[in-house]
C-alpha cells in the first residue's frame, strides 16, 4: 500500500470531500450502500461520508492502488480509507471521477471491516 502524496490528487479529494453535504459528490454502489445500512447502526451514506471528509481534513492516510481488476480497469488507481466508527475499523474502497476536471466526484465501490 502506498500513501496518496500526489498534490493534484490531493486536492481533487480535497475538493470533492468537501462537498459531502451534497448529492452527487460521493456516490455510493448498492451493495456498500446497503453494507452501511446493515452494519453501522445510527450511520448514513452521508454520516460516513462526512467522516470520510473529517478523515481527509485531520491527515488521515489515504492509500493509492493501482487497479488491476478486469472490471475497474479504466480507472488507473482506487483509493483506500481505513476509518475509525467507534471500535471498529472499517475499510472504504474508493475511485475518483474526473468526468468534470474541475468538478471531481468519489464513487464508494465497497466498505467492510478492514
Amino acid at each position: 500500500m502506498v500513501p496518496l502524496t500526489d498534490p493534484d490528487t490531493l486536492a481533487k479529494f480535497n475538493h470533492a470531500l468537501g462537498q459531502w453535504r451534497f448529492t452527487g459528490y460521493i456516490t455510493w454502489e448498492a451493495i456498500a450502500r446497503r453494507w452501511v445500512e446493515d452494519n453501522l447502526e445510527g450511520w448514513t451514506t452521508r454520516a460516513v461520508a462526512e467522516e470520510m471528509w473529517r478523515h481527509f481534513e485531520t491527515g488521515g492516510r489515504i492509500d493509492e492502488i493501482r487497479e488491476t481488476r478486469p472490471e475497474w480497469t479504466e480507472y488507473r488507481y482506487h483509493y483506500d480509507f481505513r476509518i475509525q466508527f467507534a471500535d471498529r475499523l472499517v475499510y472504504v474502497e474508493t475511485l475518483l471521477i474526473e468526468d468534470e476536471p474541475n468538478d471531481p466526484t468519489i464513487h464508494v465501490v465497497s466498505i467492510h471491516d478492514a
